[in-house]
């Protein structure tokens, strides 16, 4: 595939393999901080430029270990991409979503402190917040794009009704949602509505939390504990499907990771996927993903052994799955 790739038809051009920087701060149980920074470093070294995170990751450590890898790259390499928006108590219980204009502005003070820098390059609300008209949000983060403190405005989780709205009131650059051969709900809309705007999609959860790769939730400390695709019969059904496309890899040479990823790059070339990684090993086995172009019949093989829908379980629990604009 191509080393870059551009984030929708007014967005930034950036390394065709973003960096998910979530699992650096403990969403899947203790993290090193150090092991953190190298592996961002790794991702940098080997040509990556967009590093994704949020203001809730960690309480705001995300960001600072963000910086602290930043200390001594050049600014205008990076892309930062952040989301807000997602309101966490102390002992990190989720309490919904605030996109206030007014509340905003706060988010994006401090996001720009614990960074460290004077513009985030793609802002944007973590989930919509149906409290606050969509065009209420879009139009304030107009007003930053304006100010010079963000560059972009980019979207998450949303449905095609809302991109549309949005899009009437600024120009989007991506929309950052769930894709992957086990999580395919974006392709019955929302990525009809964003081709048929010029906006591009930057996919996480493309390795389906660790389900793809074997890795599994070693206590209640991490998120995925509670996820119904990681539970009994659902667990057992979608790791024989994760059995098959193994199969289809190991006779390709290549890791199932990066068949997975390779698969969700290969869906167009307005995606661009966002790869979590809190190992520095993890990172140079995701980039030898950008060496691979699967052809017709490997996805003909993929689509036969993972077909739309087959996955087990819904990709959230039901509290959060009633959160998501994109699944309304």
């Amino acid at each position: 595939m191509n080393t870059t790739r551009q984030l929708g038809r007014n967005g930034p051009v950036v390394s065709a393999i973003g960096l998910g920087c979530m699992g650096m701060s403990g969403m899947y149980g203790p993290s090193d901080d150090q092991q953190g920074i190298a592996t961002i470093h790794t991702y940098l070294d080997g040509g990556g430029t967009l590093l994704d995170t949020g203001d809730f990751y960690g309480s705001g450590h995300n960001e600072w270990l963000i910086r602290q890898a930043l200390a001594e790259r050049n600014r205008e390499d990076i892309v930062l991409s952040v989301k807000f928006g997602a309101l966490r108590s102390r002992d990190g219980r989720w309490g919904g979503n605030d996109t206030r204009p007014e509340a905003m502005r706060n988010f994006l003070a401090y996001s720009l402190q614990r960074l460290g820098v004077d513009h985030i390059d793609i802002y944007r609300p973590a989930r919509l917040d149906p409290s606050v008209p969509i065009e209420d949000t879009v139009g304030a983060l107009a007003e930053m794009v304006q100010a010079g403190w963000i560059r972009h405005i980019g979207l998450s989780e949303v449905g095609a009704d809302t991109i549309r709205r949005a899009a009437a009131v600024s120009a989007i650059s991506d929309v950052q949602i769930e894709y992957s051969v086990l999580s395919r709900g974006i392709e019955d809309a929302v990525l009809p509505a964003c081709r048929e705007l010029g906006i591009g999609v930057s996919a996480y959860s493309v390795l389906g939390r660790g389900l793809i790769t074997g890795s599994r939730p070693q206590s209640a400390a991490d998120f995925r504990a509670h996820g119904p695709r990681f539970q009994g019969e659902n667990l057992s059904r979608n790791e024989a499907l994760i059995g098959q496309l193994g199969a289809i890899a190991d006779e390709l040479g290549i890791t199932v990771a990066q068949l997975a990823i390779a698969w969700v790059a290969g869906r167009g070339e307005d995606i661009v996927p966002i790869v979590g990684s809190r190992r520095p090993e993890q990172v140079t086995d995701t980039l030898a993903a950008l060496d691979l172009t699967l052809d017709t019949a490997t996805f003909d093989r993929i689509e036969h052994a993972v077909p739309a829908g087959a996955a087990a379980g819904d990709r959230y629990p039901t509290m959060a799955m009633a959160d998501l604009d994109s699944e309304r």
